[in-house]
């Protein structure tokens, strides 16, 4: 397990639905870390997912979900994803979290973004 940070360009997604592909492809478009957590268990399911979103030194966005509440089960998630394909050097599965600020929020530049999973711990990156 680790944590991820896929943000979508809603400047190039609101030009046209078909730009999507695009709107996830762009410089500085993901962030993983802090570390990996291997374990052979799942993770449990009240486990929680909580974003803040920080700009000038005030929180102006908080949000906090549990993993039970993602529509599907990681493990079956992982089943489907090893079905028809094999990943001998390991692959990473990015499933969404369900946090998303409000239609007409956007990240500024300089604004950072904190995503917290225990036991994983805090991954931080920077909107440049």
């Amino acid at each position: 397990y680790t944590i991820g940070n896929d943000m979508s360009s809603r400047s190039i997604e609101g030009e046209n639905p078909l730009y999507l592909p695009q709107a996830k492809t762009y410089d500085g478009c993901a962030a993983l870390g802090p570390g990996l957590l291997v374990s052979a268990d799942p993770l449990p399911s009240e486990t929680e997912i909580s974003l803040t979103i920080g700009r000038n030194a005030k929180a102006v966005f908080e949000g906090r979900v549990k993993i039970s509440q993602i529509k599907r089960r990681l493990e079956d998630l992982v089943e489907y994803l090893f079905r028809e394909c094999s990943f001998p050097n390991g692959c990473l599965l990015m499933t969404g979290t369900g946090i998303v600020p409000e239609r007409g929020f956007t990240l500024l530049k300089g604004d950072t973004i904190s995503i917290t999973i225990d036991p994983i711990g805090t991954l931080v990156n920077r909107v440049d």
